[in-house]
């Protein structure tokens, strides 16, 4: 199975002007083409990094993909950085430089001098036309074992020697530029490259993802229950921590989706046997909306009152639009006074169910304060929490969530 890394390039992205969504989006392609994504950097607009960085990369890795620096001005230096890392010089397509003008045409303007670089590609490299913008994508397969030259002439260390051709293109390995704009990025790498990786490398096996949530358990006391499957070599299982939810992730390689299925199926059973009522749901599931959903299966409507957790928890029930969720209010009252506060609530919206939640900070000391009315009686909590105080509300209402979802389910 080929492996890959992802280059994002732009200083922009460096002094975190702009967001990174390219990475996410590439790496979750990789992923369900069963590319094993080896490491995702972010170099800023500079020639020599860049170079670097794609040479260094090109050692570990099968497939290199940048996003970005394809633009025309002078700080967009992608051509010649990638050039320069495989030995090659940029040569010019009269071919691409029509198509670039034809589409700065459409926009009513004539293209200026500079917009000429983006014809410029490197020699012997695969032309990638962008349909729907000016910066052509490329790939670079790479398939020589003698000695790679920079511009300076001086040698540089064979790349596979120590790597056995895994693909059946003609290149061991390949590098993909493509532009860094989100959308052109994402329609390149969908309607062309991918089609390319799997002709090239006989791509035939599938990666498929499942994942577990979990709330009431810490990654901790997870961990000491699964720790022996997350030894697994294929399906692997691993653990991703939230405030108060703690996600299990299994992934499966095979040859087909149905059989990766099979295996994440037989992992998911023994999780299930051996953490119970404590997984709330899977993959696009969140708490609060399987929390609503247990409560209308038992026509519980609910009323919920927050103090001092600035919007955390009517936010979460609110974005569900579930008819089981009255919006109530939310004042600034003493944390003791919760209860009462809570019951007046259920009365005002004339609900069977209300859930009262207070945060409240002292110096390092913070407490949380959940008090529930249900039709089969009440629930009284306070706990401690240890945590950044920037996660302490999400902490919280995950907490309380977790405890309306037991009370919900087992009235069932």
């Amino acid at each position: 199975m080929p492996t890959a890394e992802i280059i994002t390039i732009g200083t922009e992205l460096l002094l975190g002007e702009t967001a990174d969504t390219n990475t996410r989006f590439i790496a979750r392609v990789l992923r369900g083409l069963g590319i094993d994504l080896f490491r995702a950097q972010t170099i800023g607009d500079n020639a020599g990094r860049i170079t670097e960085a794609v040479r260094h990369a090109l050692e570990h890795a099968d497939i290199v993909i940048t996003t970005g620096g394809l633009g025309p001005t002078v700080d967009d230096p992608t051509r010649q950085a990638i050039a320069d890392s495989v030995g090659a010089a940029l040569e010019f397509h009269p071919e691409l430089w029509e198509q670039i003008t034809a589409r700065i045409a459409r926009y009513g303007r004539t293209p200026t001098g500079n917009q000429k670089r983006q014809a410029y590609i490197p020699k012997d490299a695969i032309v990638i036309e962008n349909p729907v913008g000016t910066a052509p994508a490329f790939i670079v397969e790479i398939s020589s074992p003698s000695p790679l030259r920079l511009r300076s002439g001086q040698a540089l260390t064979p790349l596979f020697a120590k790597h056995p051709r895994r693909g059946q293109g003609d290149g061991n390995k390949v590098v993909v530029s493509l532009p860094g704009v989100p959308r052109e990025m994402e329609t390149l790498l969908t309607d062309a490259i991918v089609p390319y990786l799997q002709k090239h490398f006989d791509l035939h096996a599938v990666l498929k993802i499942r994942t577990l949530h979990v709330s009431g358990l810490g990654e901790g006391m997870i961990d000491d229950q699964i720790g022996d499957l997350e030894t697994l070599a294929n399906p692997t299982v691993g653990l991703t921590a939230h405030s108060g939810v703690v996600d299990i992730r299994i992934a499966a390689k095979a040859e087909t989706e149905a059989e990766a299925g099979r295996m994440i199926a037989a992992v998911e059973q023994d999780l299930r046997t051996r953490l119970g009522e404590n997984i709330f749901g899977t993959d696009d599931c969140t708490l609060e909306g399987v929390t609503l959903e247990a409560m209308a299966q038992r026509g519980w409507t609910l009323a919920c009152l927050e103090i001092n957790l600035e919007g955390a928890l009517l936010t979460r029930f609110a974005r569900t639009g579930h008819p089981a969720y009255r919006d109530g209010s939310s004042p600034q009252v003493r944390p003791e006074a919760l209860a009462a506060e809570t019951e007046s609530v259920r009365k005002q919206f004339e609900a069977s169910t209300a859930l009262g939640v207070a945060y409240s900070q002292d110096g390092e000391k913070q407490d949380i304060y959940i008090f529930l009315i249900t039709p089969l009686g009440e629930v009284e909590r306070h706990l401690t929490y240890g945590g950044h105080p920037g996660n302490a509300r999400r902490w919280a209402v995950n907490m309380a969530l977790d405890c309306l979802r037991r009370s919900a389910q087992e009235a069932g």
